[in-house]
């Protein structure tokens, strides 16, 4: 059997991808925070999601327990799979669930970051941060047969056409250990976006700032300048847009999806 190992930090989108890249690498099997899913459906384990402490859920993602790791070993037997994805937050993770599991050497790593995004990790960060979201690559009705359907009342199942190809289907759940929400009033934003462009003498004044957070951080803003003549107006924006970046970033540890600037009047000086 063939390894394939993809790891990241948590909440950088693992498990939303996972069906993609089976699909591409014709890998017919992942295992997945404590759970075997063979073909988009599970055939064995239990998922550490519904863990009611993060140290549970630690425990049951490296199959720690010696039941459930029997249990999916026994499956992985019976398949006689070619080839296998394991997912986890680090090289070291995979090498425990490796060595837990009895699965053959050597593994191939793949880091999140060479099929992902930057912007795309960073917003699968922000939606595990503040709305407690986790995504498990199985369908919701596969969930429910593991006794655990009041827990994905609110569940929301998303599709993609690569998905449907390899079988599978994703589930969206919330953890009893995933900390609840982080909530920011938008005038927390909003002022932090005016002592930013306080220190900008070019800004002459704020027409308009708009911010949300109902699916990712975005700033909008449209500006009056005041200039001497002969500057180069789009350069300032870029180094105002990245100040911004990079003080939301630093304040609230949260980087904003986008930052869009509208200078609506010029003021010669």
């Amino acid at each position: 059997m063939n390894i394939y190992a993809l790891y990241g930090t948590s909440g950088t989108g693992k498990s939303s991808m996972a069906l993609e890249l089976a699909h591409r690498m014709n890998i017919d099997a992942i295992i997945d925070d404590g759970i075997l899913i063979y073909q988009g459906r599970k055939v064995a384990g239990t998922s550490a999601k519904y863990e009611k402490t993060k140290i549970q859920a630690v425990k049951r993602a490296i199959f720690h327990y010696e039941d459930h790791a029997n249990e999916v070993r026994q499956a992985l037997t019976d398949l006689a799979l070619e080839r296998m994805l394991v997912l986890g937050t680090s090289q070291r993770m995979i090498e425990r669930i490796v060595e837990a599991l009895e699965l053959p050497e050597p593994v191939e790593f793949i880091p999140i970051e060479s099929i992902k995004r930057p912007q795309d990790i960073e917003a699968a960060r922000y939606i595990r941060e503040t709305m407690g979201r986790h995504v498990i690559p199985i369908p919701r009705v596969e969930v429910e047969q593991d006794f655990i359907q009041r827990l994905l009342s609110s569940a929301q199942r998303i599709f993609s056409s690569k998905k449907e190809a390899n079988g599978g289907e994703s589930t969206v759940v919330h953890p009893p250990f995933s900390g609840g929400r982080i909530l920011i009033h938008p005038q927390v934003l909003r002022k932090i976006v005016q002592g930013v462009c306080n220190e900008y003498e070019e800004v002459d004044q704020i027409l308009k700032a708009n911010t949300s957070f109902e699916d990712l951080p975005r700033i909008e803003l449209t500006l009056a300048l005041k200039v001497p003549y002969g500057t180069y107006i789009p350069e300032r924006i870029i180094e105002l847009q990245s100040e911004l970046h990079k003080e939301v970033s630093y304040t609230l540890n949260i980087a904003p999806a986008s930052i869009d600037i509208q200078v609506t009047s010029l003021r010669l000086v």
